[in-house]
């Protein structure tokens, strides 16, 4: 039996991760209103149950509002923009936005829900939507203590996890620090992979010694097995890994911290893109390493 009280919320933004977000909220039993810019995308969320707003103003009857975007300018518009959350009469008590952008953007829009006396705070996940489906995420959340207590309840039905940061950006920071960590590790596992390959050993039987020793990890088991079928399906893809290299390399040169590592894999993601793999999974950092290597023609497509 669900004993937790039925409160009236909305989602903006169903795209494969606010999705299967939101999902797990209508499953934890809360009153879902959603809306994307594409209504079709939210058809399978109105078959779990959820309305469907045909305006963002629509979402505003809901005490509580999440917010999963892509970027940093879509944040700004669907919150103070004209037709924003802020831009009407009726306002939500409190905006959750979950997306991963840059500290300034959010900043912003914190100081535009205080001078309109709403609350927000900034939740971004860990996972992508297989694990989030699987209850394998993580978020970390930044903003007053009584605004993440307020909500903390629904970020723990999405996630088993749930951090509070700190009182201000903090989460961002921490979450733009996870993505470069996912992409530097990507990175070292490609080149391993390819020099056993290089010598002789197949990249199935390194994966498996890998997963099997201190250095196993589920991330290692979901990249490795991308890797092993060349299956570069995308859960977070290489065009968005290149938007948060950028935003954690800014954030790095304002705090003057100095990142050798990170900076040589922001441009191996660049030549993962030019190598046409911009819409493809991260995990394509591996066939280019291997065509540098000269295990395949620049020809061969995954």
């Amino acid at each position: 039996m669900n004993d937790t009280p039925v409160e009236r919320l909305g989602w903006l933004g169903t795209g494969a991760m606010g999705s299967v977000m939101a999902a797990a909220l209508i499953k934890g039993g809360a009153d879902l209103t959603v809306w994307n810019r594409t209504t079709a995308k939210t058809a399978p969320l109105a078959d779990q149950g959820a309305a469907v707003a045909g305006s963002i103003a629509e979402l505003t009857k809901a005490s509580v509002v999440f917010v999963m975007v892509s970027t940093s300018a879509d944040l700004l518009s669907v919150v103070t923009g004209e037709q924003g959350l802020l831009g009407g009469e009726r306002r939500p008590e409190v905006i959750v936005d979950c997306s991963t952008v840059s500290a300034e953007a959010s900043a912003e829009v914190r100081a535009a829900c205080a001078e309109a006396g709403v609350g927000f705070l900034a939740a971004p996940i860990s996972g992508n939507p297989h694990m989030v489906a699987d209850g394998r995420s993580a978020i970390v959340a930044s903003g007053p203590g009584e605004t993440f207590d307020r909500v903390a309840r629904w970020l723990r039905v999405i996630s088993p996890t749930v951090v509070h940061a700190g009182p201000g950006e903090q989460s961002r920071l921490v979450k733009i620090c996870h993505n470069l960590f996912l992409g530097m590790i990507t990175q070292a596992l490609a080149e391993v992979t390819t020099l056993a390959e290089k010598g002789g050993v197949t990249p199935a039987a390194f994966i498996d010694f890998i997963n099997g020793s201190v250095l196993g990890s589920t991330f290692i088991r979901h990249k490795g097995r991308a890797m092993v079928e060349r299956d570069y399906t995308p859960t977070f893809n290489n065009k968005m890994l290149r938007k948060d290299f950028d935003l954690g390399l800014g954030a790095a040169r304002s705090l003057e911290v100095p990142m050798p590592v990170s900076a040589a894999v922001h441009q191996l993601i660049q030549t993962t893109i030019g190598h046409g793999f911009a819409e493809q999974d991260y995990a394509a950092l591996y066939e280019v390493e291997a065509r540098a290597a000269g295990l395949r023609g620049a020809e061969s497509d995954a």
